[in-house]
């Protein structure tokens, strides 16, 4: 699955609910899916947006290696209490951040078969929650940290995708240079 980066409209995003009828075989494939791409990437978490899917679901996995499905998420609850840890997200490769967020968090979803669930978490799994949760509403985690280091970054993915877009656009008109050049040998045998 492809990750997309901050800089394209899809992050920016707020996401709509998944409905029930939404829950099926294919959605937990994707799932699958999600997690594949998670893994290869050297993540911790994926959500819907980060896959062009502005639809209300993440997968994580914390430092207790379960899988986690949360579709329709709603954090409920979340401690006084903040702490500081050093961030990054597979939308904004080569960035980290110290970023304050509380230390507990409380939220309520469906499981990947559409069953309720409420999970109380500390730790990096209440991160992970939290970081993702926010993906959801169309936030980066940046949002929540300096904002000077904020601006700098987006405005190093802006460049970083204009120097993508061109490179596709130069293999695009290299590839109908070529398919122009066996056409015109083909028309030239008949």
């Amino acid at each position: 699955m492809k990750i997309y980066k901050l800089g394209e409209e899809i992050i920016r995003q707020k996401c709509v609910p998944v409905e029930l009828d939404e829950i099926n075989d294919s959605l937990r494939e994707t799932f699958n899916e999600m997690f594949e791409t998670m893994l290869a990437a050297d993540g911790v978490g994926l959500a819907a947006p980060q896959i062009g899917v502005a639809k209300r679901y993440f997968v994580i996995i914390s430092d207790d290696d379960v899988r986690r499905v949360f579709i329709n998420p709603q954090i409920i609850s979340t401690s006084n209490d903040l702490c500081d840890y050093d961030e990054g997200c597979l939308s904004l490769p080569g960035f980290n951040e110290t970023i304050k967020r509380p230390s507990k968090v409380t939220v309520q979803a469906l499981n990947e078969f559409g069953k309720p669930f409420t999970l109380a978490a500390d730790g990096l799994l209440a991160r992970i929650i939290q970081h993702e949760n926010d993906h959801l509403e169309g936030i980066v985690y940046i949002d929540r940290g300096d904002p000077t280091f904020a601006a700098e970054v987006t405005e190093k993915m802006k460049k970083r995708l204009e120097r993508a877009a061109k490179k596709e656009a130069e293999k695009a008109k290299k590839a109908a240079r070529i398919a122009a050049k066996i056409a015109a040998k083909e028309a030239k045998k008949a």
